[in-house]
C-alpha cells in the first residue's frame, strides 16, 4: 500500500468517480490511476468501487470506510510533514485560506498585510468559492483555513471558530426615495427591484428570514455572488442592494449611498474552519488571532481538544 495509491483513490472519489478530472488534477493520466486503485483492492481484497464496464460508477460500502480511512491517513501523512518544517523552517511554509469574495475583498487585505509583513517567507493563497466550497477545500485538505458566514456550522470535520459579528445596509444612488425616510421598512424595502447575495452566500438566509417573519416575498430580481456586482447594478438603476455592511466604503462607492439596515436583521456571524485532525502551524495560529484578535493559540488549542463549537458571548 502506498502513499500515491490513497492520493489517486481519494481524489478519484473526491471528482465524483471521474477518472480524467481526478487524472488532470493529480497531473497524471488516467490509466495510471485506474491501475493503481485496481492494486490497491487486490491488496486489499476488496471492490472500493463497482464498476460497469471499465467505468468507476458507485463506491461500496466498504469502500467508503476505506476512503475515510484513506482521507485521514493522507491527513496525518501531511501532518508528519508540518511537524518537521515546525521545528527546522518555523517562518516557511505554505498557508491556504479559502474565503468568500466579500471576506477577501474587505475583511482580509489589512490582516494579510500584517501577516505577510510578519511572515514574509510564508507564501500566502487564496481560494474563492461559495461557503460550501470553501469548507470541503478545508476538510480535502486543499486548504488550511475556511472563512465564511455560512455553512461551515455544517461541517462536523470542522471546528469552528466565532471571529465576528456583522449586519446589512441598504445601497441606493443618490436622492433615492428611501433615502428620505426617517425610518427603513421591510415594506419600504420592498416596494423596489432588490439585488442581493446568492441564496448560498453571506447570510442570505438571514434576509429571507426577515422578510419571511413580516409575511413578505422580498421582490430580487437580481443575485449575485459578489458585493461589487450587486453595486453595479444598483449604480444602474435596476434596483435597490442589500449587502453586508462592510462592503460599503463611501469613499470607493461614491456613486452610492448607503442606509442602515441593522434594525431589520438579524446579525451574522464569520467563522474559520479548521479540520479537527490537522497539525496547526505557529504561523496558522498567529493568522487566526490576527483576524479575530480574541481567538488566541490556548482558545484555538482548546477548542481543537474539544467536541463543542460555542458562539462567542461578544464577537464584534
Amino acid at each position: 500500500m502506498k502513499l500515491q495509491q490513497l492520493r489517486y483513490l481519494c481524489e478519484t472519489a473526491n471528482q465524483n468517480m471521474n477518472l480524467s478530472k481526478a487524472a488532470q488534477k493529480l497531473h497524471t493520466s488516467q490509466p495510471a490511476i485506474s491501475k493503481q486503485i485496481q492494486m490497491l483492492e487486490d491488496e486489499l481484497g476488496i471492490d472500493i468501487f463497482l464498476r460497469h464496464g471499465k467505468r468507476i460508477v458507485q463506491v461500496t460500502p466498504p469502500g467508503q470506510l476505506i476512503i475515510k480511512t484513506a482521507i485521514r491517513m493522507l491527513r496525518d501523512a501531511d501532518n508528519l510533514k508540518k511537524i518537521a518544517q515546525e521545528f527546522t523552517n518555523e517562518a516557511n511554509g505554505t498557508l491556504t485560506i479559502a474565503t468568500t469574495h466579500t471576506q477577501a475583498r474587505y475583511v482580509l487585505p489589512p490582516v494579510i498585510k500584517r501577516f505577510t509583513a510578519r511572515y514574509p517567507k510564508v507564501k500566502l493563497i487564496l481560494r474563492q468559492g461559495s461557503p460550501m466550497q470553501v469548507s470541503t477545500l478545508v476538510t480535502s485538505g486543499e486548504a488550511d483555513i475556511a472563512i465564511a458566514t455560512e455553512a461551515i456550522e455544517q461541517f462536523h470535520e470542522l471546528v469552528m471558530l466565532p471571529c465576528y459579528q456583522w449586519n446589512r445596509c441598504v445601497v441606493v444612488p443618490p436622492r433615492h426615495p428611501l433615502l428620505k425616510l426617517k425610518k427603513l421598512t421591510l415594506e419600504a424595502i420592498n416596494q423596489y427591484p432588490i439585488i442581493t447575495y446568492d441564496f448560498a452566500f453571506t447570510g442570505r438566509s438571514k434576509i429571507n428570514q426577515a422578510f419571511a417573519n413580516q409575511g413578505l416575498e422580498p421582490n430580487v430580481v437580481l443575485t449575485a455572488i459578489d458585493s461589487d456586482v450587486i453595486k453595479t447594478y444598483v449604480e444602474l438603476g435596476l434596483g435597490i442592494g442589500i449587502l453586508a455592511n462592510m462592503a460599503f466604503d463611501p469613499k470607493r462607492d461614491k456613486g452610492l449611498r448607503a442606509i442602515d439596515a441593522s434594525h431589520l436583521f438579524e446579525p451574522s456571524t464569520t467563522r474559520i474552519g479548521i479540520s479537527r485532525n490537522s497539525y496547526i502551524r505557529g504561523y496558522v495560529f498567529d493568522f487566526i488571532e490576527m483576524f479575530s484578535p480574541h481567538l488566541d493559540h490556548a482558545t484555538i488549542q482548546a477548542k481543537l481538544e474539544s467536541n463543542q463549537n460555542d458562539e462567542p458571548e461578544n464577537a464584534n
